[in-house]
């Protein structure tokens, strides 16, 4: 698979958190060309702040592999990580991320700053615009609906 068949995981795991009225974010990890972790937004189905994509992937590629490490691990990620993502990666020691749309509000790896530049031990690799486009307009739509459902009940 290649990079942006593994952007399209995660791009099929934002559709999902949209359906269920979350933000559509998606994120997939990938260890020797097998996805080990899947995740999307779930903060308002649980009511968990940290039940972010890339949390929730992180957890799930955790308990697959039966460790914290995951050094030989790369994570995509439809919307740029924001500093608690950022730093669960950080700390997971994840080689590189890649992500589709840069988040010019909350984003930690170049939207609002990159933590990935600090002096920390163990920076992934980083890499953006991976489907940026496609990551972008599934955001677009979503906001677009909420507006639009917002605006119809005014009436």
């Amino acid at each position: 698979m290649t990079e942006q068949d593994y952007m399209r995981e995660a791009l099929d795991l934002a559709r999902e958190a949209a359906a269920a009225g979350e933000v559509p974010v998606g994120c997939v990890i990938v260890r020797s060309g097998e996805i080990v972790g899947r995740g999307r937004n779930r903060r308002e189905e649980k009511q968990a702040t940290a039940s972010h994509a890339e949390m929730e992937a992180i957890a799930q590629a955790n308990e697959r592999l039966g460790t914290w490490r995951l050094a030989d691990c790369e994570l995509y990620v439809t919307l740029e990580p924001c500093p608690m993502c950022a730093g669960a990666i950080l700390n997971a020691r994840i080689c590189r991320v890649w992500y589709g749309a840069r988040d010019e509000t909350f984003g930690a790896c170049g939207g609002v700053s990159n933590l990935f530049m600090e002096d920390f031990p163990n920076r992934p690799a980083l890499v953006g615009g991976i489907l940026g486009e496609e990551c972008r307009q599934v955001l677009a739509d979503f906001f677009s609906g909420l507006r639009q459902g917002k605006s119809d009940s005014k009436k």
